[in-house]
């Protein structure tokens, strides 16, 4: 058996890099929202009594949400602010969508895969939940409107 018969390990999957428009907005190390469905719709035909058809509709892209220790990255807050509150009236109360990307890092810190996604805004930040009595790390989450991703593979 070659080198080339063996079958490729996972990646880990425990540090992503996610960049807006090519700016860093910080290394996560949980990602959901990775997901794409197509609604199905039925058609009843006249005549046609033993099924019904099922055609492909919409595709459905729910947001991202991304999770992270409390690390000192302002580009998130300036992407967020931009979208919001000043930021939003500044713009017209018009959202500027932009693109980025989330890439799997392998252990090494090289990229493994990568997501890129289409006409994204932050719609959340939840910051972490502060107790002095408490042990768990401080964690912030990101939510991310999109309008669909693409995938590419590194070797």
């Amino acid at each position: 058996m070659g080198s080339q018969d063996r079958s490729m390990d996972p990646p880990w999957a425990g540090r992503f890099v996610f960049t807006v428009d090519g700016l860093e907005i910080g290394a996560f190390t949980e990602v959901g929202g990775l997901t794409v469905s197509i609604e199905v719709e039925e058609y009843a035909e006249g005549g046609q009594n033993q099924y019904t058809h099922r055609l492909p509709g919409r595709m459905k892209w729910p947001n991202l949400v991304l999770k992270r220790g409390m690390t000192n990255a302002d580009n998130l807050f300036a992407w967020f602010a931009a979208s919001s509150g000043e930021g939003f009236a500044k713009a017209d109360n018009k959202i500027q969508r932009r693109s980025g990307a989330i890439t799997l890092q392998n252990s090494q810190g090289r990229p493994v895969q990568t997501w890129k996604f289409v006409d994204a805004y932050p719609v959340k930040w939840t910051g972490p939940r502060l107790a002095a009595t408490s042990r768990d790390l401080a964690v912030e989450e990101l939510e991310v409107c999109h309008c669909g991703f693409t995938m590419e593979g590194h070797r």
